[in-house]
């Protein structure tokens, strides 16, 4: 089965067809179920088929995630890269916008490539559309942060870490807690913050009190905007005593916001983070560690695992957190 027949069938030129699966934010999403519907209906193969390209290795992986919007992701791909690097294997880099910034939270259109072995996707869950395409041409995926039954994967025990930070604040007598967390444009986004704000609704819930905790959504996702909000919260007659942030850059950017306004910390309000870099034992803040480099390690692990038997079963490996007690709290 070939492009050819693909477009005839789908009653689309040939260059409609290639753009609908190689640059599918180019194409009317009409056009594009149009033409995924007939080439999955004609069993048209994109690129190579696995057993070709397990015969015709490309020594080159698709590395997809967030990269300039989170530092994080620029760690994991270090595990990334000290994974494949000594195998010769050249890493390709994509830069997406966060999920966060997304009306839409899933990834839906993703470009079919034939040039690589494999696939890793970190920090944008996939969509039916975009996980429908990765069957039918992808190479073999591994997902980081985001789970689909489907494709092996590497999460973070996000309940886990929001139930072990406030645990900890509610054994330092604190009963008012707020979650400082970036904006999100979606309200439908399985995220990370909302597994956390589960786990600290748990926490509250075995500690007697009320499952409730008070949503502080920011105007921005940098220490500036939580600086900003720092200066407004330390002017509330009443206030929560504890302030858990979403990761450490929000959680630094607060504390310096209340240093600043002369709110002393922890004894006026605490403050908590998430991640537990460089940062976060620099300014003294507690937090949640997260193995970053391990889980771009593993990732890449399974990966390898994936190219060289591709019809292995979905794996899903979920990394433990950590808590790091400091001087904010």
């Amino acid at each position: 089965m070939t492009i050819y027949q693909v477009a005839k069938a789908a009653g689309v030129s040939i260059s409609t067809v290639s753009l609908a699966l190689n640059h599918p934010d180019r194409v009317s999403p009409k056009t594009r179920d149009r033409i995924i519907e007939v080439a999955g209906e004609l069993g048209y193969r994109a690129g190579a088929t696995v057993s070709e390209r397990a015969r015709r290795r490309s020594g080159r992986i698709a590395v997809l995630a967030p990269f300039s919007s989170y530092e994080t992701y620029r760690t994991r791909l270090v595990g990334i890269l000290e994974t494949f690097g000594p195998h010769g294997v050249e890493v390709v880099v994509h830069d997406t916008p966060p999920a966060t910034e997304s009306p839409s939270p899933f990834l839906e259109t993703l470009p079919v490539r034939g040039d690589v072995d494999g696939l890793l996707i970190m920090g944008v869950p996939l969509g039916r559309e975009g996980a429908d395409r990765l069957h039918r041409w992808g190479p073999p995926t591994v997902l980081v942060d985001s789970a689909n039954p489907e494709f092996t994967s590497v999460t973070f025990d996000d309940e886990q870490a929001g139930h072990l930070v406030a645990t900890h604040l509610l054994g330092r007598g604190h009963r008012r807690l707020a979650y400082l967390h970036e904006p999100y444009r979606s309200q439908g986004l399985p995220s990370a913050g909302l597994q956390r704000l589960e786990g600290i609704a748990r926490a509250l819930r075995e500690a007697g009190e009320a499952p409730g905790i008070e949503d502080i959504a920011l105007t921005g996702n940098d220490a500036r905007a939580a600086r900003a909000q720092a200066a407004d919260f330390v002017r509330r007659a009443e206030r929560p005593t504890a302030v858990i942030a979403h990761h450490d850059v929000l959680a630094a950017g607060f504390l310096a916001g209340l240093r600043a306004a002369g709110t002393r910390v922890p004894d006026e309000v605490a403050v908590a983070g998430f991640d537990d870099g460089t940062l976060a034992d620099t300014v003294g803040l507690t937090t949640v560690r997260q193995p970053f480099a391990e889980s771009g390690r593993r990732a890449a692990e399974l990966l390898r695992s994936l190219i060289e038997k591709p019809r292995q079963s979905p794996v899903r490996t979920l990394l433990v957190p950590q808590l790091i007690t400091r001087e904010s709290t």
